[in-house]
Formats: structure tokens, C-alpha cells, sequence
């Protein structure tokens, strides 16, 4: 009898785990189709096919399709078209009560859907038929690459307390490939906007840390304990991370904190489309395939860590003089410090001061510190390169660009010759005034075009379509949450045309933003005059001149602005929690002791009523750090 109790021990360890597992990435019986279609996505339809299927109830799949990742975007639209329309039909057959003396292709059809199905359902298939492309070359690509940062995700994640299984979602947003780029402008193996990646990294025209993998892990890691910090569970903090808090939180008000399949099939937010419903369960499918290699890839060997040798460099360093001392190309060293922009490869920037260099240590016969120590005087610097260009990526605005290099948008557009017809496009080198104005060139004469106000906005478009390393549809996000993912504040306008105030709003800015007077605001509210309206009260609009959802882009654009600016300057280090006690103030805690703006503050605490906070209450202080320039 005494012999069994090691192995009920195990036994009883092993199921704890799982449970444990099962309570912190809960899986729901209703869900679990859908997962069972990513894990085929991921290891059983190749790069090179696809499949055509519902995209509601992911377990209907109607038919697999031949049609190679490198088709063009047209032939594969003619092609997916054509087999629609075909299915269409029958379903639009079906749909109509036909039962009887049905055709082979009706009865496959029918026989993919639950028994009874009603024509009501099938009506509403007619519309629901989508293509998801294979990723099964690409996820084994990067279950291979993801060797070389495991080992590094799982220390740092362990160190914030947020699960390791985590690490399967660069699966679902990169692939693990370092150089991935998506058509919203979202970068490295964590897919991180500029917008969420300037909280946590450096992000600017030196150096970009989303690019680097050690770095945008630690963001990665950060940024998931902040989310399940608001969500109080992991599969609406991960949801959160593609959808953004403030829809996630619209979610869970709607439907209950932890209603995942009420929320995911139910909820109707307006950017709320399938990739934000399916992320979640594509995780969830990520991590069944991470977890279980052997048996979804039979032999995969993961590729083994760079043991590196890294230096926080004193002062500033040219490219040239730092591969001479250390006997490489500047291509060599590219490759291992993919944080640092085109401009200091190009020799128009230097290695910055501070910079975290790393470089293989068995390629060096010193330790990197020591080497950066002894660099000749000739290749170290005091102060960095002027600007002289900018290099337009996508998704920059005028007002961005010159905001980060302290000039005015006219100055800008002085410099570079701009019209307001002309948009600014991904690639193009724009002059800065370092560089001075640049030469004038004869030009034929033509109609005025009225010139940009001095804080027009003009968005970069792409010259051609990127080429994105994840296929899963980082590209459908909408524009509000990719503009504010990590922002939980509610900037929607209700059913009953209410919005609740945020910190920084005014009367005034509605009015703008409304094109109407403010006094028809007070109006409408019952304000006297010179009432200013406190953050968490809901006021009532008048939505007669702009509609509900402009007012929304342009309330999200100021609040971008407002925190991009911040964030180019600061970054979000760690987190401390503190207590109130009797007599403290929020405001005064804010914005004397800590020296956090109240609209940051508040995205950490967005339940907490800051006119009424009681001793005793604990709230989360963000600790911020400046950006280094330069």
C-alpha cells in the first residue's frame, strides 16, 4: 500500500497542474471547435492551400483550396471568388427548405452542419464564407526560430508573474520572425504598434526596440501584466492585446467579466471583427501545438540560443570604428542588434549613448565591455550626428515627424515642398532643418493648391503592400484600437448618445469635435456657465452635425496625440502599488509625489472613483523613466 502513495502523488501533482492550467487559460466545450480549426490551420494545411469555411462556427469547413501564399492577391480573389459563389448557391438552396432529392454537393454540404440545422441559420451562412490561407510551413519556421528566445521569454515573464504559456503568441502575431512588419505598422516578434511600443521601448529614428526581441519581450511581458492588471483574467488581457482594453472592457460591462463565450460570439463592437473574436482561441490553439511539438511536428529541432556578450556603450560610437575593433561587417552586426535603424547603418547617426550593444561572445577574445572600453578616441563621440533626413515609415503623420524633431509641420512642409494633395509615402526621405531647404527646381505652372494648416495631419500611405510575416489578420484591426490598444478608457459614444468625460476633456474640445457652441452643450446638460465638467461624468451629445462615429475618431486622434507626445518622452519602467491613506489626495499622489499625468494614472486605475477614494483603497503608480535622445 505504501508503494502507491509516490505515484497517487504524482498523479495528484499532475492534475493540479492541469487544472491549474485549465483555470488560467479556461477552455470552454463551445469554444473548442474553433481551436481545433487553428491547430489545423497551423499543422495541417500547408502554405501552399487554404481552406474556405464559416467564419462564425469555425468547425464548418467546406472545402480545401490549392492556392500557393505567392499567388497574386487577384488570381487568389478570382479563384476563392468563384468557389463562393458556388456554395452560395447552395446553401441559398438549402436555406430554402430543400431537403429532398438532393444533389452530391448539397447533401456534403448539409452534412456539415448540426442535424436540424434551421434555414434561418443557413440564410445567414450565405454571407459568413471566408478564406483563411495554410500556416503550417510557416508555423514549423518558427517553432525552429523560437529556440533562439525562449529560454530569455521565460525568465523575464517569470519575473512579472505572467504565465509562461504566454509565449506561444508570437506564434499567432509573427511567426517568431524578428523582421516582421504588418500593413498597420506594427513590428518585431510581439507585433508592437508605435503608439503601445513607446510606452515600454525607444522607438524613434535611432533606434526602434520592437525590433529587438530581448528588449520587446520585457515590453511584451509588462504590457500583459498590465492588461490582466484591468481585465482580472488572462484570456480577455490577451484578447486585449490585439482588440485594445476599451473594447475589451465595453465587452465585459456588456456581458460579464468572464462570459469569454458570450463575449466572443456575441458581442458586436464596431472593430470588433474576426481577428479580435478569434485571437483568444488561436492562442489557445498556439499553445496546444507549442506544447506538443513532437507529436504535431515529428522530429523539429528548435534552434539554440546565441550565448551573447553584452555592453551599455559610455558615449556616442561610429558603425565603423566599433566593426573595425571588433574585427566584423557592419551587416554581422546588423544582425545582432536589430533595434538600431537604417540611420545608424547608413552612417547619418551614431550608436547612441546607452545603447544595450550585444554581439556573440565566442566571437570575441574579450568580454564586449571591455572592448567598448578600450575603443580609440577617434571613433567615440560626446554629442550625436545632427538630423539631417527622415525616413517616412508607415503610418507617420507630418505633425508625428515634426514633433519628434522639435519643428513645425510648416516648417516641414517649406522644407520638402509639400501640397496638401500630396500624401507622404512610406520610403520617402523627408528634409529636416539641419539639412537646410533644398534646392530650388524650375517647375511647370499649375493650379494652386491650398497649403496645409500648421497642424494638419497627413498619414503616410504605403507605396505598396507590405510584406507581413504573420498571416493571421493583424491587418483588420480597426483604426481606434490600433491607435490606443493599451488605453482602457471608454472614448465611445453610447446607445443614448452619453459619453463619460476623460481626463484632459473639455467642454470646449466636444464643441469642436461636434462643430456645434459649447453653450449648446450646457444646454443639453443643464450646466451653468463656467461649470467645467470632472472626469467620470457622462455628458450628453448633439449629434445633429457630425455623426457618432467621427466624433470618435476625432476624440481618439486628440487623445493620440496627447499621449504620443508624452510617450516620446517618457517610458513605462515597473509598477508599484500603493495604499491611501486618510488625507491623501489622488490628484496630489499624481501628480506631486509621483510625477504621472492624471489620464495615466487613471488608464491604471480605471475603476477608481478619484473624487471619492477611501483610505485603505490600493491603487497602481506607473514608474516612468526618460527616453534617452540622441
Amino acid at each position: 500500500m505504501t508503494s502507491l502513495k509516490p505515484l497517487l502523488l504524482l498523479l495528484f501533482l499532475i492534475f493540479s497542474a492541469l487544472t491549474l492550467a485549465d483555470e488560467t487559460f479556461p477552455l470552454p466545450a463551445e469554444l473548442q471547435p474553433d481551436v481545433d480549426f487553428w491547430v489545423d490551420v497551423f499543422t495541417v494545411y500547408g502554405n501552399d492551400e487554404g481552406v474556405l469555411h464559416d467564419n462564425r462556427h469555425l468547425g464548418v469547413v467546406y472545402e480545401r483550396l490549392a492556392i500557393s501564399e505567392k499567388t497574386s492577391r487577384r488570381e487568389r480573389q478570382r479563384r476563392v471568388e468563384k468557389r463562393r459563389k458556388a456554395l452560395q448557391a447552395v446553401l441559398r438552396s438549402l436555406a430554402f427548405g430543400k431537403r429532398d432529392n438532393l444533389t452530391a454537393e448539397e447533401a456534403r454540404v448539409l452534412d456539415l452542419w448540426p442535424a436540424g440545422v434551421s434555414n434561418k441559420t443557413l440564410s445567414n451562412a450565405v454571407g459568413r464564407i471566408r478564406f483563411q490561407q495554410g500556416l503550417k510551413d510557416r508555423f514549423q519556421q518558427g517553432l525552429q526560430r523560437s529556440g533562439r528566445w525562449r529560454d530569455h521569454v521565460n525568465k523575464e515573464f517569470s519575473a512579472l508573474n505572467v504565465p509562461i504559456d504566454i509565449a506561444a503568441l508570437p506564434h499567432v502575431e509573427s511567426s517568431y520572425n524578428p523582421n516582421a512588419r504588418s500593413s498597420v505598422g506594427a513590428s518585431g516578434i510581439w507585433q508592437f504598434t508605435r503608439s503601445t511600443g513607446r510606452r515600454f521601448l525607444r522607438v524613434d529614428h535611432v533606434v526602434d526596440e520592437r525590433n529587438d526581441p530581448f528588449a520587446a519581450t520585457r515590453a511584451a511581458g509588462r504590457l500583459m501584466a498590465y492588461n490582466y492588471s484591468i481585465t482580472g483574467n488572462w484570456p480577455m488581457a490577451i484578447t486585449a492585446y490585439n482588440h485594445g482594453l476599451g473594447g475589451v472592457r465595453r465587452a465585459m460591462h456588456q456581458y460579464g467579466d468572464t462570459a469569454y463565450v458570450e463575449i466572443l460570439r456575441k458581442y458586436n463592437g464596431r472593430t470588433f471583427g474576426f481577428a479580435s473574436r478569434n485571437f483568444y482561441v488561436a492562442f489557445l490553439a498556439a499553445k496546444e501545438v507549442d506544447q506538443n511539438v513532437e507529436k504535431y511536428f515529428p522530429g523539429l529541432k528548435a534552434e539554440t540560443p546565441t550565448n551573447y556578450s553584452v555592453a551599455s556603450l559610455p558615449t556616442y560610437v561610429s558603425v565603423s570604428g566599433l566593426t573595425k575593433a571588433l574585427g566584423t561587417t557592419s551587416a554581422n552586426l546588423e544582425q545582432h542588434n536589430p533595434a538600431l535603424q537604417a540611420t545608424v547603418w547608413q552612417e547619418s547617426k551614431y550608436l547612441p549613448k546607452g545603447y544595450e550593444l550585444r554581439f556573440p561572445a565566442d566571437s570575441l577574445q574579450q568580454s564586449l565591455a571591455k572592448l567598448v572600453g578600450s575603443l580609440p578616441s577617434d571613433v567615440i563621440f560626446s554629442r550625436q550626428l545632427p538630423d539631417m533626413f527622415h525616413r517616412v515609415e508607415r503610418g507617420d503623420t507630418l505633425s508625428q515627424i515634426a514633433a519628434s524633431y522639435s519643428t513645425r509641420v510648416s516648417t516641414l512642409v517649406a522644407l520638402n515642398n509639400l501640397n496638401s494633395s500630396h500624401r507622404i509615402h512610406a520610403g520617402r526621405q523627408l528634409r529636416l532643418p539641419a539639412a537646410g531647404p533644398a534646392p530650388v527646381i524650375p517647375k511647370t505652372p499649375a493650379a494652386r493648391v491650398p497649403e496645409p494648416e500648421p497642424d494638419e495631419e497627413v498619414v503616410a500611405a504605403e507605396v505598396m503592400p507590405s510584406d507581413v510575416a504573420s498571416a493571421f489578420a493583424t491587418s483588420l484591426l480597426g483604426s481606434i484600437q490600433t491607435s490606443l490598444l493599451s488605453d482602457p478608457s471608454d472614448y465611445s459614444v453610447a446607445d443614448d448618445k452619453t459619453i463619460e468625460v476623460q481626463p484632459l476633456e473639455t467642454l470646449g474640445h466636444f464643441g469642436d469635435w461636434l462643430e456645434i457652441r459649447t453653450q449648446r452643450l450646457r444646454d443639453l446638460n443643464g450646466l451653468a456657465f463656467r461649470t467645467p465638467v470632472a472626469v467620470g461624468q457622462r455628458i450628453r451629445l448633439d449629434l445633429n452635425t457630425v455623426e457618432a462615429k467621427v466624433f470618435e475618431e476625432r476624440r481618439v486622434a486628440y487623445h493620440r496625440t496627447q499621449q504620443d507626445s508624452f510617450f516620446r518622452e517618457h517610458v513605462i519602467s515597473g509598477v508599484i502599488e500603493h495604499t491611501i491613506q486618510k488625507g491623501e489626495s489622488i490628484w496630489i499622489l499624481a501628480l506631486r509625489k509621483y510625477d504621472v499625468p492624471i489620464w495615466l494614472f487613471r488608464q491604471y486605475n480605471p475603476e477608481v472613483d478619484m473624487h471619492k477614494v477611501r483610505p485603505g483603497t490600493k491603487i497602481q503608480i506607473p514608474l516612468l523613466t526618460d527616453v534617452e535622445s540622441g
